[in-house]
């Protein structure tokens, strides 16, 4: 789809100088086919229908907002691509009594944009509303959130978990002290005590 820097100096025009529209010519662009589910390779058929017999031009206008010269048909069902081509491999263009249709062959994300259909008529343009054309935009699964892992490598649901809560190991550094300053105490005076009972025992024989 190259440039046509005359078309599009003359659609500007169109767009930007008032009284150059005229409501007396009627252009509609639609699909005879369900186009919001387009997909690559998919063959687009867009339709502009007028109730004049001036022939039309088919313009692009891509995602970047460039303009691009597809083809123009004649009144006589005459097509005209980029570089004067009567075909293109790309695209097929022909004229129906009042319809003036247009094929991409295979649709690429390149093709996506707007596209209008332009008629030039008593010396007036006159151009249809843009029909939208767009692939689905792309859907990527959510990311996951892994469990929180700890030094010991396994998630913190396990049982290296317990050994990284403040409060559990408070409990067993207590329990740590207590069985230091209690019950080894309390275990040598057992042994003391039984000690003392053996020796008074041996005394009193």
């Amino acid at each position: 789809m190259d440039r046509s820097p005359a078309l599009l100096l003359l659609l500007a025009l169109g767009l930007c100088c008032p009284g150059i529209h005229g409501q007396s010519l009627e252009m509609k662009v639609r699909s005879p086919k369900d186009i919001t589910q387009l997909r690559v390779g998919q063959r687009l058929e867009l339709e502009g229908q007028t109730d004049k017999n001036s022939g039309a031009f088919w313009i692009h206008q891509d995602k970047s907002g460039t303009l691009h010269f597809i083809v123009f048909i004649s009144s006589v069902s005459r097509t005209t691509f980029s570089r004067d081509q009567r075909t293109s491999p790309r695209f097929e263009a022909s004229k129906h009594n009042s319809i003036y249709l247009l094929v991409v062959k295979s649709f690429t994300p390149q093709d996506e944009g707007n596209y209008f259909c332009m008629m030039n008529f008593n010396q007036m343009l006159f151009f249809s509303p843009g029909q939208p054309a767009f692939l689905p935009a792309a859907t990527t699964p959510g990311p996951t959130t892994p469990g929180y892992t700890t030094q010991c490598g396994i998630t913190e649901k396990d049982s290296c978990q317990k050994t990284s809560d403040p409060d559990r190991r408070m409990q067993e550094d207590l329990e740590y002290f207590c069985l230091i300053f209690l019950w080894v105490p309390l275990a040598g005076l057992c042994l003391l005590l039984l000690q003392l009972l053996a020796t008074t025992i041996v005394l009193c024989r």
